[in-house]
């Protein structure tokens, strides 16, 4: 490549300060009202649901054990979670402006990386807990003590905090003088990627690289602790017992694979076999659908969760009650 040449392509690439997203671009006006809709009343539920969970598993004192200190961390996580794109999503499906601004996209992009590795390295340490709890009941106090429990919660935000700042490195790391159209309702790495000037394979076999790392290792935990769960269990002659531990094992494990699915599809596969119609359904899928899908599901499969928000809610409307 030529001086002039270089000279051209810097200046090119100096004149790319923002993006544009056109993950609904195409729809119709009444398309756009009814997706507006369904995402505000999905993130509502989504916010609604996991506040009350935050609130109880804080403040009720019938919840003070550590499955439920975790359950009151991952509801937090898919707060930030969803709040990091769903406002900006709703926006843009009402105004004509769908720009975001260089430093806007890669802060989104750092939140959502590092919320999301934070919420799968928690997913795991609850899936350890589980394992503690079932398999080592009697020592079960000393090994998951209310001290470890903050430590592990302080690993899963250090680690994905800085695991966000090594992705958003490798996803900005070059100038961009391509197209700024990102084919999707929020800055994803992989598509913001094939954007910059220079080749983007090296970042995107770091990106997969790092996924791999962050997705399967938490995997494999949360496997060999629920293989260990299940020979523990089919081993007790008590049904009821089988019954009930198979109930609370079974709600982690329907979160683990909405959200692991989904991330591994928009994260490990090959970016030919992707595109727009194939990346947004898994998007929203793990952007708004999991968020919402958690406290619903930890809900209506634990009845100290039920008895829990029976009670929140009834002291709710005793106060409203007594303020009349």
């Amino acid at each position: 490549m030529s001086r002039l040449q270089r000279v051209d392509l810097q200046k090119n690439s100096s004149t790319v300060t923002e993006f544009i997203l056109v993950g609904f671009e195409q729809s119709s006006p009444s398309t756009r009202a009814l997706l507006f809709s369904l995402f505000l009343a999905l993130y509502s539920l989504a916010m609604a649901m996991n506040g009350l969970i935050i609130f109880i598993t804080w403040t009720d004192p019938r919840l003070n054990s550590p499955m439920y200190f975790f359950l009151g961390h991952l509801s937090f996580l898919d707060i930030c979670f969803i709040t990091t794109t769903i406002p900006q999503m709703l926006i843009h499906l009402v105004t004509k402006d769908h720009t975001v601004s260089f430093a806007s996209c890669l802060t989104q992009m750092y939140l959502v990386f590092g919320v999301g590795v934070a919420e799968c390295i928690l997913l795991a340490f609850m899936a350890y807990d589980r394992y503690v709890a079932i398999c080592h009941p009697l020592n079960y106090a000393q090994i998951i003590s209310r001290q470890v429990c903050v430590r592990l919660v302080l690993t899963s935000w250090i680690f994905g905090m800085v695991n966000g700042i090594l992705l958003d490195y490798m996803t900005f790391r070059g100038p961009f003088c391509r197209e700024n159209h990102i084919e999707n309702f929020f800055c994803e790495a992989p598509i913001v990627i094939t954007l910059s000037c220079g080749d983007p394979q090296f970042s995107l076999k770091v990106i997969f690289l790092d996924a791999i790392v962050v997705l399967l290792s938490p995997m494999v935990l949360i496997v060999t602790s629920y293989a260990r769960i299940l020979t523990s269990i089919l081993s007790r002659a008590s049904s009821s017992g089988r019954g009930k531990t198979f109930s609370t094992c079974a709600s982690h494990l329907t979160v683990v694979i909405f959200f692991y699915t989904s991330a591994m599809f928009s994260y490990m596969n090959p970016r030919s076999t992707h595109g727009p119609d194939k990346d947004k359904p898994f998007s929203l899928l793990y952007t708004i659908i999991t968020p919402m899908c958690n406290p619903i599901i930890y809900s209506f499969r634990n009845k100290e969760m039920k008895g829990a928000m029976g009670r929140a809610l009834g002291r709710g409307n005793l106060a409203q009650a007594e303020s009349v």
